[in-house]
């Protein structure tokens, strides 16, 4: 336990920033899970309209530190590698 001021401030605003970040990387999660549980069957629009919007939320992410820029790289190039995998076919 912090025991000083300063420490005990450190503490608080870590408890903050740790919540705020795992809301931000469970909104991730949740967006690149719509993706792949789109199927086949569903029409291009569709899928373009859910992989732009989980392109924003990883930049978004990266963008306040919560993911590494190169993660947010990654993963949206993963993502966009996988629906053009299911869209071709």
């Amino acid at each position: 336990m912090a025991n000083h001021k300063s420490a005990l401030k450190r503490d608080i605003q870590n408890q903050k920033r740790r919540l705020r970040n795992r809301t931000v990387k469970t909104r991730i999660k949740g967006v690149v899970k719509k993706i792949n549980l789109l199927g086949k069957d569903s029409d291009a629009k569709t899928i373009s309209d859910e992989l732009n919007s989980a392109k924003s939320v990883i930049d978004t992410a990266a963008k306040k530190g919560v993911i590494h820029p190169r993660t947010a790289s990654r993963k949206i190039s993963r993502l966009a590698k996988r629906v053009n995998r299911t869209t071709a076919s």
